[in-house]
């Protein structure tokens, strides 16, 4: 039996095996180092303790944007992993609009690729979707959110874990691992990863943050920005998780009744309520309902709460908001339909 290495005994303390092993799971691998790393280190954690009466399986997932001319190349490096580790490989092909440029293709790409990977888990029984976002990432994400415009919800950063679907849960257990880690363990197993060009490509933003302003804030600001960020972003998500129950309470108080297209609010209770808690509930109703939420900007959620909180005209009109979500004040009350 091998003794666990650093990086193993770091992902064992963020995600123990005694919480995962009876299930299946889906790792996501690109065939990048991150997402190498997550694999071959659970293989070895599941391996090493591996109980006769475990259940579960590990199953790779990769998803092929055939966006670059070695898409080919990384399916199959991913596909002989795992191979090589006696794993089950679902590999999907999924293409996302032509017209989509920069980080618009990057968001299409990511949102088509949960979508598979929701799919997947769903029609293999796997309990989790894993994916290997680091503590890099996580700084970079809250930086790029710094820098396009964020409330206290968006310094929080990548969320650990998150509802995919109905019985499937996503699940990144490595935020608080750095790819210097990461590579230092798959050096020191021998084992290769992909590269992925378009890392370095600078028409996207994140790449521009990666490779350009954060390491100019380390050379002339602070040495220590990542930490500075990941700090940030543990307390912005502290003081979210009271906020959230605060506004939990408020929605009890004041959602009058739901359904996939609608929803009525009693505004009475939101009158007296802080105005940073009415904006919140609406974010929080328009998750809820599966609503789009990306073109919503503080603006709207600004609107609403005027809407909700503010004087009743006589013949009120109807407001029209994006994804076609109309909202008309009655009375006390406050009707949103998605037509």
């Amino acid at each position: 039996m091998h003794p666990r290495l650093p990086f193993e005994q770091h992902l064992a303390d963020a995600w123990p095996l005694e919480s995962w092993q009876d299930v299946s799971i889906l790792v996501a691998v690109s065939g990048g180092p991150d997402s190498v790393a997550l694999l071959r280190a659970l293989c070895r954690m599941k391996h090493r303790d591996h109980d006769a009466a475990d259940s579960g399986r590990l199953i790779v997932g990769h998803v092929n944007h055939a966006l670059r001319p070695q898409s080919n190349e990384d399916e199959a490096f991913v596909q002989q992993l795992a191979r090589n580790l006696g794993a089950p490989c679902k590999t999907g092909r999924v293409s996302v609009a032509a017209a989509d440029t920069g980080d618009g293709l990057e968001a299409a790409a990511r949102e088509a690729r949960y979508q598979f990977l929701q799919t997947t888990a769903e029609d293999l029984g796997a309990r989790y979707v894993v994916t290997a976002h680091t503590a890099d990432d996580q700084a970079e994400t809250i930086m790029h959110r710094i820098v396009r415009g964020t409330g206290l919800s968006g310094l929080a950063g990548i969320p650990r874990a998150r509802p995919l679907g109905r019985a499937v849960s996503l699940l990144r257990p490595m935020l608080e691992i750095s790819r210097t880690e990461v590579e230092a363990y798959l050096t020191s197993l021998g084992q290769s990863w992909r590269v992925d060009e378009s890392n370095l490509d600078l028409r996207f933003t994140r790449n521009r943050i990666r490779h350009e302003l954060l390491p100019l804030l380390a050379e002339d600001f602070n040495p220590q920005v990542k930490r500075s960020l990941l700090r940030l972003g543990k307390l912005a998500d502290e003081a979210r998780s009271v906020i959230d129950s605060l506004v939990e309470e408020l929605a009890l108080r004041s959602v009058a009744s739901t359904t996939g297209a609608a929803a009525e609010l009693d505004c009475r209770p939101l009158l007296e309520a802080p105005r940073y808690l009415v904006r919140e509930l609406f974010s929080v109703l328009w998750r809820r309902q599966g609503w789009p939420l990306q073109a919503m900007s503080y603006g709207h959620f600004e609107q609403l709460a005027t809407l909700a909180t503010g004087h009743h005209p006589a013949n009120p009109p109807v407001q029209m908001f994006p994804g076609n979500v109309s909202v008309e004040r009655s009375e006390y009350k406050l009707l949103l339909r998605r037509n």
